[in-house]
């Protein structure tokens, strides 16, 4: 624990700083990646390949340039040959999504809005060509979809037509969480001039795949289109192709992110829960498809969190899995037995890949250098290879250190695993100011890839003069259901003790100065950020807090995930906890506040209220009002920002303010409320 004094001679030299009678030099950075290039990196983010492995298909995100437009980014269409690595960009006229190859046909096909089309529509594209037909058009917009294996027949989800009668006065009330259509599926063969069938399922359909032989399909489906619902209430069907009748109910629980048939037919991989209180998707669950069975865990002692799977024979099934701060790739049996690895962790960190039959790979994947790529697997190798450099750029840029870092909690229970990224040109044995980063969920973790984005600093903390940390503290994936379910019930307690911790580390090696610690995450981050800046104040000069949790009473009453809340986190109904909930808040210990403290959020969250900062904001500024404070909102943003101008705007305030209350350049106590385009570039 740092001294209070250490703490208030500190705050007393940044005074000093801000009227003129002292001055520090500025820690000198080399330079490295600026918040602009940041803003404009491209990133490839879904590939798929075509049967015999010739092309593969990708798509790759294109930033608007926030200095002329406020915007989300596009995501182009680009095709890769496998024998040349050559690139061809195929569609860049709009957004396209759902990109896969038709099967029996070779062509690309994915959903796409142009203009005179009724929202998205489905659209083919010969690869060698670039010829794009449009397919099938629905009279909605489609959401989704997936192929029969036959190439003619699609499934796909497009929302419910809601019949709402209109206002007879001039003005009409928005009814709180009613009024939501739910997505509905529906089949078609797009070669005929056929209506579109509706599955006879109720509720909100997600997961549609269909069965080797064409005959059935398995979905999920959940009661309403609420996301509490989505997260923990989808349930598993086996619904007839021809008359889109439900025939058997799986009796799983818990999250779900994928159903996989197996070659026979006969059973179903699920990626899930493995009990309705696992916070993640990332167990290999298998059931037979015939009737009502119960999903069962394959590999629970798996001490890592499987992030896709897909059955390769009726042996076989592939997985890509996080381990800790890596990735693996590899097979299973379905009965759990033969566990092997074929790429093994230390490589790229994929997040995602997709087969041929002969046995080649195509991966998205990233690594501390740059954002995600394609990467290709060939029949006989163990290490994919980059095929694609988006951002060619960034070889030119000088970059920090990253560096995995490992530490003993205080209580012995767990070793946490980490991540740092140095400064630029760092110097060993040289104390620098540290930026603790810290995930949301808390059922995520850090990889070793690329860590840096708009509300993340990792290189362009590094570029000036930061260290930059990342720890997997308790409660996150990539470690084994005992580790992820080891924070539950426990809210702010060991889990951010094991943050602390990592700090505690950084110091005793040497590499953080103890007076200039900062803070920063979102949504749970967010609530770790508020929890360091007031009841952990001392230890921490600076935090920047976004869309973050202030208070558990209010946040379960205003949030859209209040189930989700209770069966994966506070394992506890909050009436019945009201004052242990309170004092897991962080406006509870407001008084003692003594951070300086910049705090964002979205005007349009619903996951956490922008009330919880508004909280904060008031409870600090009442009770500690000489403590620098600031509150931005963001208008027409949620839970993170998606536009350009947004996130740049974001990005600026959270760096200058570090920069500010931990390197001691500041003018003032409190930086200026605009920004600067300078300071991006």
């Amino acid at each position: 624990m740092i001294p209070t004094m250490t703490r208030h001679a500190s705050r007393l030299l940044l005074m000093l700083v801000a009227v003129g009678l002292w001055s520090l030099p500025m820690p000198s950075a080399a330079q490295g990646l600026t918040p602009m290039q940041e803003a404009m990196l491209q990133s490839v983010s879904n590939t798929t390949v075509d049967a015999e492995g010739d092309f593969i298909a990708f798509t790759r995100t294109q930033p608007v340039d926030p200095r002329e437009e406020n915007a989300s980014p596009a995501s182009h269409l680009f095709a890769l040959d496998t024998d040349t690595g050559e690139e061809e960009a195929l569609y860049t006229e709009g957004s396209v999504g759902n990109i896969t190859f038709r099967p029996e046909h070779g062509t690309l096909t994915f959903l796409t809005a142009r203009d005179g089309d009724n929202g998205r529509a489905l659209y083919e594209m010969d690869p060698e060509t670039g010829e794009m037909t449009q397919l099938y058009a629905f009279d909605r917009s489609m959401i989704s979809y997936a192929w029969a294996p036959d190439g003619d027949r699609i499934v796909f989800s497009s929302p419910e037509e809601l019949d709402i009668s209109e206002a007879e006065l001039p003005y009409e009330p928005n009814l709180y969480e009613e009024n939501r259509p739910n997505r509905l599926a529906y089949t078609v063969d797009v070669t005929a001039e056929a209506e579109a069938q509706r599955l006879n399922v109720e509720g909100t359909v997600y997961l549609m795949n269909w069965s080797p032989s064409g005959d059935r399909l398995a979905i999920t489906v959940a009661p309403s289109p609420e996301v509490d619902d989505f997260y923990m209430a989808q349930s598993v069907v086996i619904v007839d192709a021809g008359s889109g009748n439900v025939t058997a109910d799986i009796d799983n629980e818990g999250k779900i992110g994928q159903i996989e048939w197996s070659p026979s037919g006969d059973r179903l991989a699920l990626r899930a829960g493995h009990d309705l209180h696992d916070p993640t998707d990332g167990r290999i669950m298998v059931v037979g498809a015939a009737d009502s069975a119960t999903p069962e865990n394959i590999f629970p002692e798996f001490e890592g969190k499987f992030e896709q799977i897909a059955w390769t024979g009726d042996d076989t099934i592939h997985f890509l899995a996080s381990e800790s701060v890596e990735t693996s790739f590899g097979t299973i049996a379905p009965n759990g037995t033969n566990f092997t690895r074929r790429v093994e962790l230390g490589g790229p960190i994929m997040t995602s890949f997709a087969p041929t039959a002969n046995g080649e790979v195509a991966f998205t994947a990233h690594t501390p250098s740059h954002p995600p790529e394609v990467y290709w697997l060939g029949t006989d190798a163990d290490t994919p290879e980059r095929m694609t450099t988006s951002n060619p750029e960034l070889a030119d840029i000088e970059m920090g250190e990253q560096r995995v870092v490992s530490y003993t909690a205080a209580d012995g229970q767990f070793t946490i695993d980490g991540l740092l990224i140095l400064p630029v040109d760092y110097e060993a044995g040289t104390q620098v100011p540290v930026i603790t980063v810290v995930h949301g969920g808390p059922e995520a973790h850090y990889s070793n890839g690329w860590l840096t984005r708009y509300s993340d600093p990792g290189q362009m903390g590094a570029a000036q003069g930061f260290a930059v940390f990342y720890p997997n503290y308790r409660g996150s994936t990539g470690r084994g259901i005992d580790f992820t379910y080891s924070s539950q019930g426990d809210l702010a307690g060991r889990e951010f003790d094991d943050i602390v911790d990592g700090v505690d580390f950084l110091i005793d090696e040497g590499i953080a100065d103890p007076d200039r610690v900062g803070v920063t995450g979102g949504s749970y981050g967010g609530y770790a950020t508020a929890w360091m800046s007031t009841y952990y104040t001392e230890r921490f000069a600076a935090g920047v807090m976004n869309v973050g949790i202030s208070n558990n009473i209010s946040k379960w009453g205003t949030s859209d995930i209040p189930e989700e809340l209770f069966l994966v986190h506070a394992r506890s109904r909050i009436w019945n906890s009201w004052m242990d909930m309170l004092k897991r808040s962080p406006v509870y210990h407001a008084g003692q506040a003594n951070t300086p403290l910049l705090i964002a959020h979205g005007e349009e969250d619903t996951r956490v209220h922008p009330a919880q900062s508004m909280e904060l904001y008031r409870h600090i500024k009442v009770r500690r009002p000489d403590v620098p404070l600031r509150m931005v909102t963001y208008p027409n943003e949620g839970h993170g920002y998606g536009r350009s101008t947004a996130q740049l705007d974001y990005t600026l305030r959270m760096m200058r303010w570090f920069d500010t209350y931990l390197n001691g350049s500041a003018t003032t106590p409190l930086p200026e409320g605009a920004v600067s385009v300078e300071d991006a570039e």
